[in-house]
């Protein structure tokens, strides 16, 4: 009977712990997604300049650096998915970039790190319609 009682706060403390890791690593998903689409952003914003730009081997220049940026934030959002499901789309949408052009990509890319950026990205997005009753 003595081995039953100090056995009970053991398992209760490693329940405790499993239960706060896992909310951890939801919020860690969110604050990884985020790191990654601080690395988007800075690829859109090379990208947009380049189709901007006069010069062909400055236009060039910076969407090998665009392309460089999304390769960098892929891990981050793998890392974000492995975190928390959620991400997967933003990271397969990155992904794609080694086969698809950015311009191709540009408004998944938005949608989805604007998703992350939001007050609740854990939270399902709104109906953009009311439905009717019949």
């Amino acid at each position: 009977m003595h081995r039953g009682l100090t056995a009970a706060p053991v398992l209760a403390v490693l329940a405790l712990s499993v239960t706060l890791s896992g909310c951890g690593s939801q919020h860690d998903g969110d604050v990884l997604a985020r790191q990654a689409c601080a690395h988007v952003e800075r690829s859109l914003e090379l990208y947009t300049g380049a189709q901007k730009t006069q010069s062909a081997a400055q236009a060039l220049a910076k969407v090998d650096q665009a392309y460089h940026e999304l390769r960098t934030a892929l891990p981050l959002a793998a890392a974000a998915t492995s975190a928390n499901g959620q991400w997967i789309a933003l990271e397969t949408t990155i992904s794609e970039s080694a086969r698809v052009a950015e311009g191709d990509l540009l408004g998944a890319l938005r949608k989805e790190c604007a998703v992350a950026e939001s007050r609740h990205p854990d939270r399902p997005p709104l109906p953009t319609m009311v439905p009717t009753t019949p």
